[in-house]
């Protein structure tokens, strides 16, 4: 049947079956691991590589928040990023998930009262 001689098909009609073929890509690529477990075992390096995944969704998701970038300059300074910066060094020397929450958000509202 050539694509001239199809029926046609309605705008809603034609919306279920996008969001349908959607949802299937979207389970098969997300579950797709899951399903298949160890019957496609992942080489050396991709299993090495996906050790790092968590760590670069973080920073994909936070850095963008604490260095906003006009089109065409640079990075925009926030005092966001100096409360980050206080949060890490929390963190890095207390290893207290609470203690970097107050001590980043304590920052951030004292530096954002100073400054007006």
């Amino acid at each position: 049947m050539s694509p001239s001689t199809l029926p046609p098909v309605s705008d809603s009609l034609y919306v279920w079956l996008v969001i349908v073929a959607l949802a299937l890509c979207t389970v098969l690529t997300r579950a797709g691991f899951l399903l298949l477990g160890d019957n496609v075992p992942l080489p050396e390096g991709v299993r090495r590589a996906l050790r790092y995944a968590p760590a670069a969704a973080l920073a994909a998701v936070i850095v963008p928040d604490l260095l906003p970038w006009a089109q065409g300059g640079m990075p925009v300074f926030d005092w966001r990023a100096l409360a980050a910066v206080i949060a890490v060094a929390v963190m890095v020397t207390t290893r207290n998930t609470i203690a970097m929450i107050v001590a980043g958000m304590a920052t951030l509202w004292l530096l954002r009262w100073l400054a007006g």
